[in-house]
């Protein structure tokens, strides 16, 4: 095995491992075994670019750190706009926080969460102490390796720019954000796994990631409303929700130690900056035993679930489904999307990004004066949660059991029309039309039951654009290919280019407002339009999938 310059590096503080009790030789050859597998495993920010053939030579999460420099690049204009640092810096760690939160849900959980070293190594005469150490260090190695690669450039630019007291004191907080982001997602973690078991806990970890991940766009969005511009000058009022937002804690200790501003606000602030990151690791390592302990659990799978079948599910899927084949796909289609955990951690995101974003922009457009929201078009701003449709059109090809594609080849299947309509079909049911209820409830309240036209027609223009989405996309059998395989041949661009069609949906509604009964003619045409693509659009023949 490669002996990596990390460990080398590492050697240097072998006395202070030795005199907390750990065994250095074993920690060192156990990091040294996790960064060789380490080679073997592509990240996930990195996947569609990672070359099969070159896994195991190659440290893949290494070579993709360029990409974190890159976004480190936009870092940058926050460390030069001014001198206000508790505006300037506190959305310079509220990005670097969600680069790193992001990259520990996607890359370190399984990390945290690996059951290999218990089963492995507790039998063998290797100390629990060891075991949890070299685990620990493991994750500080390449949390150490994404920090420098975010905020190296943009610290040395600060340094530069603000002198050598703001490069030390923002070093100092970007290493407790690490301590802090680590602590909480391990006690996140912790919480779980001391009260579910087998798959509910590992379902309940997913949807906590896929909660993180929206806690940390709604919680930006609370960070920019938290200061006023006023004639081109920020100013803050301190409200005590603020307290919870935790990059003002850094940007006020900022604030305070370059512009000497010691008031109860930035005291406070200051002082959770510093003892939260330090509490939080303190707590996590004091339960490191009940962890590791409670790890366990992940090994119990439990017993499969007998679906149970409501004469009333029944009915209404024989209205929605005619045929038995289309029936069929779709139970199927909606059993993997349900319990599909690779797919959920990549679509449930967008899902939850469509419901917040449509308010994020009435918040914007409207500010203050929501008293005119009842009489205004921002209900409009529903539109943007068609922006998920062709990003799970995209998904539903690609599956982690993907290598069960075979059943395909041996079902009696005389034509596919029932396996792509019955999909989209789930799709539609299963996943938007959720969504699109929640919404349509909070628009009610909002603009009241004038608005209940227009929801009709934006469900109908929703179904169309499904469609038109499926024809517009690669042509592939539900779920059967690997999410290795994900954006290798341009998918971005792909989505990028169907959310103009849905900018085309909104204008044309938008333009029906103008006109006496126009929603209606809108609702009409789309209605058709739908009933007369439809069938035509899943008429894929067999060879033109083995062509793709």
């Amino acid at each position: 095995m490669q002996n990596y310059r990390t460990l080398k590096l590492l050697d240097r503080f072998e006395r202070i491992f030795t005199s907390f009790g750990v065994d250095y030789k074993v920690m060192r050859r156990l990091l040294q075994v996790k960064l060789t597998m380490d080679g073997r495993r592509v990240p996930t920010i990195f996947s569609q670019n990672a070359k099969k053939d070159n896994k195991e030579k190659n440290n893949q999460y290494i070579k993709s750190l360029w990409i974190y420099v890159l976004f480190g690049l936009f870092l940058i204009p926050f460390v030069l706009i001014g001198d206000n640092y508790l505006f300037q810096m506190s959305l310079f760690y509220g990005v670097f926080t969600f680069f790193v939160m992001t990259s520990i849900i996607s890359d370190f959980s399984s990390v945290l969460l690996d059951i290999r070293d218990r089963n492995i190594l507790f039998p063998k005469p290797v100390s629990r102490k060891t075991i949890s150490t070299a685990k620990m260090v493991h994750v500080t190695i390449y949390l150490f390796f994404l920090t420098i690669a975010l905020a190296g450039i943009p610290l040395i630019v600060g340094l530069f720019k603000n002198g050598i007291l703001f490069f030390l004191v923002a070093a100092v907080h970007i290493i407790l954000i690490d301590l802090l982001v680590v602590g909480l997602t391990a006690l996140i973690y912790l919480s779980i796994l001391r009260f579910f078991d087998g798959e509910k806990l590992k379902d309940i970890i997913n949807y906590v990631q896929i909660g993180l991940s929206l806690m940390i766009m709604v919680g930006y969005q609370l960070l920019i409303r938290s200061f006023e511009f006023i004639n081109l000058t920020i100013s803050l009022q301190p409200k005590w929700w603020q307290v919870f937002i935790f990059p003002m804690w850094f940007g006020a200790n900022m604030e305070m130690l370059m512009k000497g501003r010691f008031e109860p606000f930035y005291l406070l602030f200051s002082a959770l900056a510093i003892l939260t990151p330090i509490l939080s690791i303190w707590i996590y390592m004091k339960f490191t035993g009940t962890f590791e302990q409670n790890l366990q659990k992940l090994a119990y799978h439990g017993k499969a679930k007998e679906p149970r079948r409501r004469k009333a599910g029944e009915m209404l899927l024989s209205l929605i489904c005619r045929s038995p084949e289309e029936r069929a796909f779709f139970r199927f289609a909606g059993s993997m999307m349900k319990n599909e955990r690779d797919f959920k951690l990549k679509a449930y995101p967008s899902l939850g990004f469509s419901i917040v974003i449509p308010f994020i922009f009435i918040m914007n457009v409207l500010r203050d004066d929501f008293g005119q929201l009842s009489d205004s078009k921002s209900y409009l701003t529903i539109y943007f949660s068609l922006i998920t449709i062709p990003t799970i059109m995209i998904l539903l090809k690609y599956s982690g059991k993907y290598k069960g594609a075979f059943v395909y080849r041996v079902a009696p299947l005389k034509q596919l029309n029932p396996v792509f309509s019955g999909t989209i079909k789930a799709f539609i049911f299963k996943l938007y039309l959720p969504v699109y209820l929640l919404l349509s409830v909070l628009f009610l309240f909002l603009f009241g039951a004038r608005i209940l036209p227009d929801l009709i027609a934006l469900f109908i223009s929703a179904c169309l654009y499904a469609v038109l989405c499926f024809m517009a996309l690669k042509k592939a059998l539900p779920f059967s290919e690997s999410f290795d395989d994900y954006n290798q041949n341009g998918s971005t661009a792909i989505i990028f280019g169907l959310m103009f069609l849905a900018a085309l949906f909104a204008g044309l509604h938008f333009a029906s407002t103008f006109l006496p009964y126009g929603i209606y003619l809108y609702l009409g045409i789309g209605f058709i339009c739908l009933v007369t693509i439809w069938r035509p659009a899943f008429n894929v023949s067999w060879e033109r999938i083995i062509k793709g």
